[in-house]
């Protein structure tokens, strides 16, 4: 059905690179940082639940803050940097850490 509607609006289909789903997630766990960085939530878990439960992450993956600290925070800000030299720089400006 997809595959139908997207050749009927003109869509030309495409692999979806693993970088990609990279880059969307990181931008994900930077938004739930500011987050945390604003006190709107009090922990990354608390982020996490919203993104399992509200908005439809998969359960098995755990959230994108737990795979921020499964990947690890340095690699996260190095990847993010490296966005934001590619395209829109300050939209890639990592939250603060504390």
């Amino acid at each position: 059905m997809i595959v139908a509607y997207s050749k009927e609006q003109g869509v030309t289909r495409r692999k979806i690179s693993d970088e990609e789903i990279e880059r969307l997630v990181f931008a994900l766990v930077n938004e739930g940082a500011l987050i945390l960085e604003e006190g709107i939530a009090s922990k990354a878990s608390d982020v996490d639940m919203v993104y399992l439960t509200g908005y439809g992450f998969p359960l098995y993956r755990g959230g994108p803050m737990l795979y921020a600290d499964t990947v690890g925070l340095y690699n996260v800000e190095r990847a993010m940097r490296k966005y934001g030299a590619q395209a829109n720089g300050e939209a890639w400006k990592p939250a603060a850490r504390d």
